[in-house]
């Protein structure tokens, strides 16, 4: 049986090993980050979650009573229902937005190529710098939006950021702003890779532009509608440096997420135990979420 060799008698590789072993070598700085980065801290913080530990002493075994504490506090509870509230209306009205500004700007006017870049400059302008211009947008006193509100008759405009009740709202609003220009860019790759033909086809049967757009192009982006909540829900669950950076959790705990209240209990109460716990809480709900929305986009596209 004859075999491959080279001119110092070693067998040569396969054609199909070789190509391997290049797509291997491709991909390996990626296993290698994920595996530092990320399975060994997953894998301690899961080890974590069942012991009692500050960072200074021995670690000593705990069971479930870490996560039994947890669920006992009423702050994660709280920060829990607050996490709900907040990502059900950033996915909602960002999603709504996004599509919206999309449709907008995929028409041809000019100056479309500024109103995209301006839209979507949020998602890449530094959360501090974004923080600061916001608070002074919200001050109670002399901010331009409370000012503007009693220009129109609201003789007492909310306290925004210094409010537990209109703390939230606030925080929403900016992180709608801030998100939607990149979930437009989404929006609008889906919006141009419908074929023209479709709309041509739909004009000579005298559709109009909301029947054709409700008709056609929105069932076209299903799965560009898909991804986006999808983002957003995985986004919103773990978002903690646009609340940090505008209100560090307060009023009090007016908008305490799960980011913020994990973060209390590892660099405030020292409770790396319970913080694991807490960690390891949401990691469960953001893949039970992420799987029910496999499920459900399956059902849709098999309809």
């Amino acid at each position: 049986m004859k075999t491959k060799t080279g001119k110092t008698g070693k067998k040569r590789l396969s054609p199909a090993i070789r190509n391997n072993l290049v797509g291997y070598s491709f991909i390996l700085p990626n296993f290698t980050g994920f595996f530092i980065f990320i399975l060994i801290p997953m894998s301690f913080s899961l080890f974590l979650s069942f012991m009692q530990w500050d960072g200074f002493y021995v670690m000593s075994f705990n069971g479930v009573k870490n996560f039994v504490s947890i669920l006992n506090d009423g702050i994660f509870r709280q920060s829990l229902s607050i996490t709900f509230i907040y990502t059900i209306s950033c996915v909602i009205f960002t999603a709504f937005a996004s599509l919206g500004l999309a449709v907008l700007l995929n028409r041809k006017f000019k100056g479309r190529g500024f109103f995209r870049s301006a839209i979507f400059f949020p998602y890449v302008a530094s959360i501090v710098s974004i923080a600061v211009v916001w608070r002074l947008l919200f001050m109670r006193d002399e901010g331009p939006i409370n000012v503007f509100l009693r220009l129109i008759g609201i003789i007492d405009p909310p306290g925004w950021f210094a409010s537990t009740q209109w703390a939230l709202p606030a925080v929403i609003i900016v992180a709608i702003w801030r998100s939607m220009g990149y979930y437009m860019i989404v929006y609008l790759a889906a919006l141009q890779n419908i074929p023209k033909e479709l709309q041509e086809a739909a004009s000579i049967d005298g559709a109009s532009d909301f029947k054709f757009f409700w008709r056609i192009v929105f069932p076209l982006l299903t799965p560009a509608t898909f991804f986006v909540v999808l983002m957003l829900t995985i986004n919103s669950f773990k978002s903690f440096d646009i609340i940090f950076a505008l209100t560090e959790g307060g009023p009090g705990t007016a908008t305490t997420l799960i980011s913020n209240y994990i973060y209390n209990k590892a660099f405030i109460a020292f409770d790396y135990g319970q913080t694991s716990a807490a960690a390891m809480i949401l990691l469960v709900i953001v893949v039970l979420l992420t799987f029910f929305q496999f499920k459900l986009e399956k059902k849709f596209s098999q309809e």
